[in-house]
């Protein structure tokens, strides 16, 4: 068979066996890579290949900045930070219209600034804002929907496992990735506040007004926000001015974490034991996702069908714009079936050759891309915050939770079309770096 027809026989067969055999990610992308590999170069290159490529990937220093930021989100969320940030930001905002829902999106995207996982910060958020919206009288749609959706910044805001991820298969620096979602961040977290608004000028009965609180109760919550900003100074103030690689700066910051959780008594030796467990095993679930798209990659490599598809592409009488925005397409019909993560490892391969032969910023593209990819997790029918969501509020139909986020979906597509046009709103602070 033609190398190039194995490359694509070998991409079919892992999608069916996904999404047919329901075979886990990391090893149907390392079983197909590795027989793919041996079918084109044989079992002793295959074998070699397979000794050297896992071992320069996981003796690599730069793997160790997962554990270490998956560690500081579990101890902030065991230390309660969630529920600190959440009534510092009710206490803000939640005397306004629609102030609850909006102090939801916010407190999501602090939770999520020093959590980094949207599935961890949908889980928690539920647990504490949900109930509150639900006593205030605020419509399930608003309140699903807003906590939904504002759990995906968790992806988009640093630091995020996905953006390490991208660094490390791309070969990028994991700290100018890191500074350079920020603005995007920001104005994803903009635009869902926005969104909010818009829905309760609409629909006044949606989001009702909560109680006001005096000056000094406000004052009060503030500690509760504090130590997220001050964390989330550290981690990212450290890159920013270089003092810190990505890898020191997880560790410093789930060593302040720790620190704070001790200092505030929220933290004993159960819940400690309790999050570096919980380290251990998503860590574990990343590692092998990550060890599977190694083996598949290399597969790719040799059959030449990513050079071969930059080629082709290259080739095409269209503007270059056009071609960027049929990937974005691709990430977004992918997300919609395919976790975020598992879709960018799969894709990355083939669609870097391709954007880095038409001359794009390769850090502009890992941003964007993670941006669009992230809209998966609120689209379905694998909306993975969607179910999460759903699962912590039964009485609210799985139909009024697709119609909460189908709202914010609007922010996702402002942010990746101003993306597009000004890609200099992902690569002017690292510039300044």
């Amino acid at each position: 068979m033609d190398p190039s027809a194995a490359g694509l026989t070998g991409i079919i067969i892992l999608l069916a066996s996904i999404f047919l055999l329901r075979v886990p990610v990391g090893f149907a992308m390392g079983i197909i890579g590795f027989a793919g590999f041996t079918h084109i170069l044989g079992w002793k290159a295959a074998t070699g290949m397979l000794g050297t490529e896992v071992w320069g990937v996981f003796s690599s220093y730069g793997l160790t900045v997962i554990p270490l930021f998956i560690l500081m989100g579990q101890i902030c969320f065991y230390s309660g930070v969630n529920e600190r940030l959440y009534k510092a930001a009710y206490a803000w905002m939640g005397h306004i219209r629609g102030g609850l829902a909006m102090a939801t999106v916010l407190a999501c995207g602090g939770f999520a600034a020093i959590c980094g996982s949207n599935s961890a910060t949908a889980a928690t958020m539920s647990t504490v804002a949900l109930p509150q919206m639900k006593k205030y009288g605020y419509s399930p749609i608003l309140s699903t929907g807003s906590v939904a959706a504002g759990a995906t910044l968790g992806v988009v805001i640093p630091p995020s496992v996905v953006l390490i991820i991208i660094g490390l298969q791309t070969s990028q620096s994991i700290a100018e990735l890191f500074v350079g979602s920020i603005i995007p961040g920001v104005l994803l977290t903009t635009f869902f506040l926005g969104t909010v608004y818009r829905l309760c000028r609409k629909n006044p009965d949606w989001g009702p007004a909560g109680a006001r609180m005096s000056l000094r109760e406000k004052m009060a919550t503030l500690p509760g926000s504090v130590e997220m900003l001050v964390l989330f100074a550290l981690v990212m103030g450290g890159l920013f001015m270089g003092l810190f690689t990505p890898t020191e700066a997880g560790a410093a910051g789930a060593a302040l974490a720790l620190l704070i959780s001790l200092v505030t008594r929220t933290m004993t030796f159960a819940k400690f034991r309790t999050a570096c467990t919980d380290t251990l095993k998503v860590s574990s679930m990343i590692m092998v996702i990550v060890m599977g798209a190694v083996i598949f990659g290399r597969f790719l490599a040799v059959t030449r069908l990513p050079f071969e598809t930059a080629n082709a592409v290259a080739a095409l009488n269209i503007p270059p714009l056009v071609i960027i925005m049929l990937i974005c397409l691709i990430y977004v019909v992918g997300g919609m079936v395919m976790d975020a993560l598992a879709m960018l490892l799969v894709t990355i391969p083939i669609f870097f050759p391709v954007v880095q032969a038409m001359g794009y910023d390769p850090l502009w593209f890992g941003v964007l891309i993670t941006v669009v990819t992230t809209l998966g997790a609120i689209t379905p029918p694998v909306g993975v915050n969607i179910f999460i969501v759903a699962s912590m509020a039964p009485e609210v139909p799985m139909g009024s939770v697709f119609k909460g986020v189908l709202h914010f979906m609007v922010a996702y597509m402002l942010l990746t079309g101003l993306l597009l046009a000004f890609p200099a709103l992902v690569t002017f602070l690292p510039s300044m770096m």
